[in-house]
């Protein structure tokens, strides 16, 4: 699956997010390395603190179905669904997705031009760690 073929499907997630607080809709699409794809959308709650990021439902659904393997995962958002500027993943997304991804897993982020620009877990979490690195017998 290219980039391209990706974010449109992370384009389409964006329709479903649950934001009436921020009203940016954020969605992502998650490639897994059997080629299966999960779409997630970020979805708000009044208290906040329960918010979830479109990239945490998608790596939630895909785990929950059993996949372990990813490769790749696009991300775009914007204010009332228009895409108006890269949304990298937070912090809290980053860190799941180095539970579960090699430093080699690349990240697409959408321009408003409609490009996409690519980097890996590595670039975009430096000095990260496992817990099966610091739990070590």
């Amino acid at each position: 699956m290219t980039p391209e073929q990706l974010m449109t499907l992370a384009k389409e997630a964006m329709t479903h997010s649950y934001s009436p607080y921020s009203h940016y809709k954020v969605g992502a699409a998650l490639l897994c390395a059997d080629g299966t794809v999960y779409q997630g959308c970020n979805i708000e709650n009044a208290s906040y603190g329960p918010t979830v990021c479109a990239e945490r439902t998608a790596i939630f659904k895909a785990v929950y179905d059993g996949h372990r393997d990813f490769t790749a995962i696009a991300v775009c958002g914007g204010k009332d669904g228009v895409i108006t500027g890269q949304f990298p993943p937070c912090g809290v997304c980053r860190q799941v997705m180095r539970e579960f991804c090699e430093d080699d897993f690349k990240i697409y982020l959408t321009n408003p031009d409609g490009t996409c620009e690519e980097m890996t877990l590595a670039q975009l979490l430096p000095c990260s760690f496992r817990a099966a690195e610091h739990m070590k017998a």
